[in-house]
């Protein structure tokens, strides 16, 4: 039952940043895959790990192609860079501009604020275990979410779908 009332908070949460994502496009003036992979990006940058597009596709799974008419479009826009960085010249580095980090920097600090202030009531060591927990429930989406695991339509493969008691349950 506890696993059902977090799964449903959990998707709630998800269904309120999609929401945000899909607001924030909008203020941008871009699609919501676009705002999406501009705020990857721009969150790579901040952990001091800019993105390939090869990894932003993977954050957002896109094919080459749609990758590549998506960065054609942020670029064009004026949001986003792609840089030679790397000692392989072939590898390609995605770095958004200053004028998008500001507007999303603008349009975030708000909602950041009042989640500071949320997690602020919390001791480190109970934030540290839920860190700890949404990692593990992560990692365990993306396995289920892995190709080898999934039908060409996005659903599980029938023979995975039977083995597991309860059926597909989220």
């Amino acid at each position: 039952m506890q696993r059902e009332r977090l799964a449903e908070e959990l998707r709630a949460y998800g269904s309120s940043f999609t929401e945000l994502g899909r607001r924030f496009a909008v203020s941008l003036g871009v699609h919501s895959t676009d705002a999406f992979a501009l705020l990857e990006i721009s969150a790579a940058e901040a952990q001091g790990t800019p993105l390939s597009p090869v990894l932003l596709s993977k954050r957002i799974s896109l094919s080459s192609g749609a990758m590549t008419a998506l960065l054609n479009r942020l670029e064009r826009a004026g949001y986003i860079s792609r840089t030679r960085e790397h000692t392989d010249r072939r590898i390609v580095t995605l770095r958004s501009s200053n004028d998008v980090k500001e507007i999303a920097d603008s349009y975030f600090e708000p909602l950041n604020t009042q989640q500071d202030a949320i997690l602020s009531q919390y001791p480190p060591q109970l934030l540290r275990q839920f860190e700890t927990v949404l990692a593990e429930l992560r990692a365990s989406m993306d396995a289920h979410l892995t190709p080898d695991r999934l039908r060409s339509d996005g659903a599980p493969n029938r023979a995975e779908a039977q083995e597991r008691p309860g059926g597909n349950r989220a």
